[in-house]
């Protein structure tokens, strides 16, 4: 039996995490839960089915009742993807992983919850990913890898093996990360970036050679 399970957040995000739970066949989604207020009712359509926003987190209790058992957090920002998922947690439900069946995940990678793992990801022998990760689309992760919680790593990124990435840091698109470096708690590698040595916590790298 499928588990029945809601959307947090219905921007384009949300979109994603949706299509990936249709193509996954593991789970029936009631609809979506979105901050804006002006949204409730609102319907998002994707491949000929229809799913209503169903209004704020504060809907979660009622949902419990309609049989509602998990929920992933569709949010980019870091910060807000993780307060959302102890908002769930705290409400009761399961947090569930959003995992694209064209991704590519070793059998001794080690996933946490409240993922979203989208088409064309590879995600390395050994490799550990922490709860509330976005790993998007085709980006890769060689061996032994380490991700902390929270981290969003961009479309097309290159991790060589054991890259460590501390929670919610933002991975920029296409960006390159040599072996064994460290990329810092909150720290942001921009788009396009080859990075070659550690990247401090808090800091912002620019999109070219980091050293």
């Amino acid at each position: 039996m499928r588990e029945k399970v809601i959307i947090i957040g219905a921007g384009g995000h949300g979109k994603v995490v949706l299509e990936i739970l249709q193509l996954s066949g593991d789970f029936v989604v009631a609809g979506f839960i979105d901050a804006d207020a002006t949204r409730q009712g609102e319907r998002i359509e994707l491949a000929g089915q229809s799913y209503e926003i169903l209004g704020a987190i504060n809907q979660i209790p009622k949902l419990k009742k309609q049989g509602v058992t998990g929920a992933v957090v569709a949010i980019g920002d870091n910060r807000i993807r993780m307060g959302y998922a102890a908002e769930v947690k705290k409400a009761g439900l399961k947090l569930v992983s959003a995992i694209h069946p064209k991704s590519l995940i070793s059998p001794t990678a080690k996933l946490g919850e409240n993922l979203c793992i989208a088409a064309g990801a590879i995600i390395g022998t050994e490799t550990l990913i922490g709860d509330s990760c976005i790993i998007n689309t085709g980006a890769i992760l060689d061996h032994e890898c380490r991700i902390g919680e929270g981290v969003h790593i961009a479309p097309g990124t290159v991790l060589a093996g054991r890259v460590t990435v501390d929670s919610q840091a933002f991975i920029g698109m296409g960006s390159r990360i040599l072996p064994c470096l460290t990329i810092g708690q909150n720290a942001t590698v921009g788009a396009g970036a080859v990075v070659i040595a550690d990247v401090p916590a808090f800091s912002r790298s620019a999109a070219e050679t980091v050293d």
